[in-house]
């Protein structure tokens, strides 16, 4: 059965992060600059929250909120379940699933690892069956 660890080997491992002072503005910035949809917040390399398009919608723009003058803090996501890079890829989706939440922090001995999404999840399960089934049409042809 496959792990986490199998995604994080196809993905970048650049970890995109802010920090707790960080104007929410300036998070949305960068999400969008980079194409992403939520960022690890840390302090002092240890993960904290992590700020999310939903936290955006429900926190700040539903309530009316300034995102110029509303720090990261004060809307994102404190203390967010993390997985190790042992998880296995369906205890990820059926997590995800149950919680109504999208994005993961792999987290390794208190060491940020990288983040998944229900996104690299249905890729990973894509490309996973597609390689079973080539394997089948081979096994069939010979």
């Amino acid at each position: 059965m496959k792990t986490v660890k199998h995604i994080l080997e196809r993905k970048p491992s650049v970890i995109h992060a802010v920090s707790q002072n960080t104007s929410v503005l300036e998070a949305l910035q960068i999400m969008m600059e980079k194409n992403i949809s939520a960022l690890l917040v840390m302090e002092e390399n240890a993960l904290v929250g992590i700020f999310t398009e939903r936290d955006y919608a429900r926190k700040i723009v539903l309530q009316g909120k300034s995102s110029k003058d509303t720090p990261i803090h004060a809307v994102m996501t404190h203390n967010p379940r993390t997985i190790t890079t042992d998880e296995k890829i369906e205890n990820c989706m059926e997590m995800m699933t149950n919680n109504l939440f999208r994005h993961l922090p792999v987290v390794e001995d208190h060491t940020v690892m990288g983040i998944i999404s229900i996104g690299d999840i249905v890729k990973h399960i894509i490309e996973d069956q597609k390689q079973t089934i080539d394997q089948l049409q081979n096994y069939i042809s010979s």
